[in-house]
């Protein structure tokens, strides 16, 4: 039997041989862009920290008197250095996690609390029906999914709501 429909070959994209080369050329630059974790050492002198990584980007001071580090990296993700009052590295650790949102205390927290354990926001929002300020950061779930985490402050600026959504703009 003859078919009456067109027959159509599939083809493939033409970038299909330049994928490989541009994923690899993807994980270098990554690598190139983001700073080695890896040799940064509990016990490291903060100015050695900063001869190594540079600048960070955000700098606050601990309410017992230690001072953290921000380093935002390429991605969903901003390392924190955490330096000690004598001036070195107690610890350095991915912020932007589930474990570290978990850690968020409803009731308890305020903006100066979540600002000095994550970081400036990636968006502001003001709802003002609900009287609410949602600050919101995007991270990788379980290092596989993007998600959206959202902090829900009252007009006092205390922690009301956490919520995590999935991105999927991110994910597209």
């Amino acid at each position: 039997m003859i078919s009456s429909f067109p027959r159509s070959e599939k083809r493939l994209p033409r970038l299909y041989l330049a994928s490989p080369l541009f994923i690899l050329a993807a994980v270098a630059l990554t690598g190139c862009a983001s700073p080695n974790w890896r040799s940064v050492v509990p016990g490291e002198n903060a100015a050695e920290l900063r001869a190594t990584l540079g600048a960070p980007r955000e700098i606050y001071l601990l309410p017992d008197g230690s001072r953290r580090w921000f380093y935002p990296a390429p991605g969903q993700t901003r390392w924190a250095a955490d330096i000690d009052h004598s001036g070195l590295v107690v610890s350095v650790r991915q912020m932007l996690s589930a474990e570290e949102f978990g850690r968020a205390r409803i009731g308890e927290w305020t903006t100066r609390d979540v600002l000095t354990r994550f970081g400036t926001p990636d968006e502001t929002s003001h709802f003002p029906l609900m009287h609410r300020e949602v600050w919101s950061y995007r991270f990788a779930q379980d290092s596989m999914a993007f998600a959206t985490m959202h902090f829900y402050f009252d007009p006092a600026g205390v922690l009301r709501l956490t919520q995590v959504i999935p991105d999927f703009l991110m994910d597209a």
